[in-house]
């Protein structure tokens, strides 16, 4: 009943920096919190950065200073600002969403099927 959708992926050089989006569309009533996530070939999957309802945010401890999550309640939109990219930021990033759907309340965690993204050294 929910899709997540990211896009912003691609190549950038070390250094440099990338927007990530992600849109959630379908039967939402309300999204608690999002967050993206990231997987390297042959790691576990880390959290990048969380965003609650109210903004309110977490950042995993390499993501400090150099990226910001930022989300859009009207547009169920959620972002990923990436700058001074590294080499080892090259992963999949996944966007993920805990959402209250319309119908019956229910709620439910919600993933992207991801974007990649490549740092060049």
């Amino acid at each position: 009943q929910v899709q997540l959708v990211e896009s912003g992926g691609g190549l950038a050089n070390e250094g440099g920096s990338l927007r990530l989006s992600c849109a959630a569309s379908g039967s939402i009533s309300t999204i608690n919190d999002m967050a993206w996530y990231r997987q390297a070939p042959g790691s576990q999957r880390a959290l990048v950065a969380r965003i609650w309802g109210d903004h309110s945010t977490t950042y995993a401890d390499f993501a400090k200073g150099r990226f910001a999550i930022s989300r859009d309640n009207a547009k169920n939109m959620v972002y990923l600002q990436m700058n001074s990219l590294q080499p080892e930021d090259t992963a999949v990033y996944i966007c993920y969403a805990d959402v209250v759907l319309t119908y019956g309340d229910y709620e439910g965690e919600y993933w992207g099927q991801g974007t990649q993204v490549t740092v060049s050294s």
